[in-house]
């Protein structure tokens, strides 16, 4: 009897464990991807049961939840959707969620840790749920600057204040309007995916932090000149040779300045002038006497190789490790595989505006509960000490003069500093340029620091230069913020 017994205990205590498994892997490991499933009817409207927080910008929603008569009960709604599209993202049926909606979905739909209370107290009371609200950083004038100025060209435009990490202004074009996915039919949400999704003109890719980046050209002169004066072996006035061409070392490729000449006229040319006139030969050979190892070190301070959280993800920056010579100058004047987003150009130029101090960048100000009690708040925190205050000092004037007397001459502001780079990045042989600034301003006391790539060379393949197309575009941001 007592072996029958403990049979029958051994089985029953096997099928506790079983359950005891099975229950916790579902309602533990499994509960993430099993909300998200699009076939979890009950999930889905739940989520729409409670009214999900809205997105301000300067006070006024730019994502809100409005009432409905469906089963849904509210249906999301974006006011100015494409405008704010990469910033937004957008809130879907069964397409998964984007941008500030995405990242930002547990706090908007109130049912973050910190919301706990609010939903128990919810529950007591009778109320109906509701999400925290999230205000940004964006500045509307700012971000409708940087849409006007991108007009119709594909590229993308970011304005940070260098100061405290806080997102100005993040404009992607070409784009959609978030509203088309937010509707409560999920064949049309379906079907608007997928044609944005197949669009070739990549509407769906947020450029300012992901999609395929470009390779950042002589914006990335910038963190080569830091390598080489945080080295102590290099100053401002250290010579290089300057022919009209250059034949690469291990190899038959030949490089040439952007005019086919030497830049200057003159047999040598200082590093400062080098920049200045975004000189490739010079810098080709700077870069091979700092090293790829040196450069590597400082453009991961500048963020390159690292996640940076918006907090949406943005894709890597990459430069690589290990680069042979040839490739190493290459990739000194920001071509070889060197790629960077919008927002990783800015960020150097913020780490040298801030005194060689880079801050986190984001775009979230606070977040605020139904009740209006602050559940969080911006704290501007420090993302590297990318270099010193001397370098930084030292590359202001160096990017002041490239703005001044250089070839940055198109973002000049009448009365103010405007410290800055250009950058003309090829992408392969008869393939349209990339087009890049990137600089800040006022540079004695910088407000804003921005980095503009115009894609597919400005729709004029490969005549078009960062000078001509995207200095411009950054000169009227920069003036939204100065003179407001």
């Amino acid at each position: 009897m007592n072996k029958e017994l403990k049979r029958v205990s051994t089985v029953v205590l096997v099928m506790f464990l079983a359950l005891f498994l099975s229950s916790t892997i579902i309602q533990v490991v499994a509960v993430d991807s099993l909300q998200s499933d699009g076939r979890n009817a009950r999930t889905l409207y739940a989520s729409y049961s409670a009214e999900r927080g809205a997105i301000l910008i300067g006070g006024v929603p730019v994502a809100q939840s409005v009432p409905t008569t469906d089963e849904y009960k509210f249906q999301r709604t974006y006011p100015s959707g494409p405008l704010y599209a990469p910033v937004t993202g957008y809130f879907t049926l069964n397409q998964g969620n984007t941008g500030i909606e995405g990242a930002l979905n547990s706090y908007l739909s109130g049912t973050s840790n910190q919301q706990f209370f609010d939903q128990v107290n919810a529950i007591l009371t009778g109320q109906n749920p509701k999400g925290a609200s999230v205000a940004l950083t964006i500045d509307p004038v700012v971000q409708q600057a940087a849409w006007d100025a991108l007009g119709d060209l594909s590229g993308a435009v970011i304005a940070i204040n260098p100061k405290t990490g806080a997102i100005l202004a993040m404009v992607s074009k070409p784009t959609y309007d978030p509203n088309t996915l937010a509707v409560h039919d999920s064949h049309a949400v379906i079907s608007t995916y997928d044609a944005l999704l197949a669009d070739p003109s990549g509407p769906l890719f947020n450029r300012t932090i992901a999609g395929d980046l470009d390779p950042p050209g002589s914006t990335f002169k910038l963190v080569v000149t830091a390598a080489a004066l945080e080295s102590g072996k290099f100053t401002p006035d250290s010579q290089f040779p300057n022919p009209p061409e250059l034949q690469l070392p291990q190899s038959n490729a030949v490089i040439t300045n952007s005019g086919h000449d030497s830049c200057g006229g003159t047999a040598t040319v200082s590093i400062a002038d080098a920049l200045r006139l975004s000189c490739n030969i010079p810098f080709a050979q700077i870069g091979l006497a700092v090293g790829n190892r040196a450069i590597v070190q400082q453009a991961e301070k500048f963020g390159f190789n690292k996640s940076v959280s918006v907090p949406m993800a943005a894709t890597e920056s990459v430069y690589p490790r290990g680069l042979d010579d040839p490739q190493t100058m290459l990739s000194a004047f920001g071509q070889s595989s060197v790629r960077a987003s919008p927002l990783q150009m800015a960020m150097v130029s913020m780490g040298i505006a801030n005194g060689g101090a880079l801050m986190q960048p984001t775009l979230v100000d606070s977040i605020i509960a139904p009740d209006l009690t602050v559940i969080q708040k911006l704290q501007p925190t420090v993302f590297s000490q990318a270099i010193s205050q001397q370098t930084a000092a030292t590359m202001t004037q160096m990017m002041i003069n490239n703005v001044s007397n250089g070839a940055g001459s198109n973002a000049r502001i009448d009365g103010v500093d405007v410290a800055g780079k250009t950058g003309t990045a090829e992408n392969g042989e008869g393939a349209p340029y990339s087009l890049w600034f990137t600089g800040f301003a006022p540079a004695n006391d910088p407000q804003v620091a921005v980095a503009v790539v115009v894609q597919n060379g400005g729709g004029i393949g490969q005549d078009g230069t960062g000078n001509a197309l995207a200095a411009p575009i950054a000169k009227k941001v920069l003036e939204a913020v100065l003179f407001r």
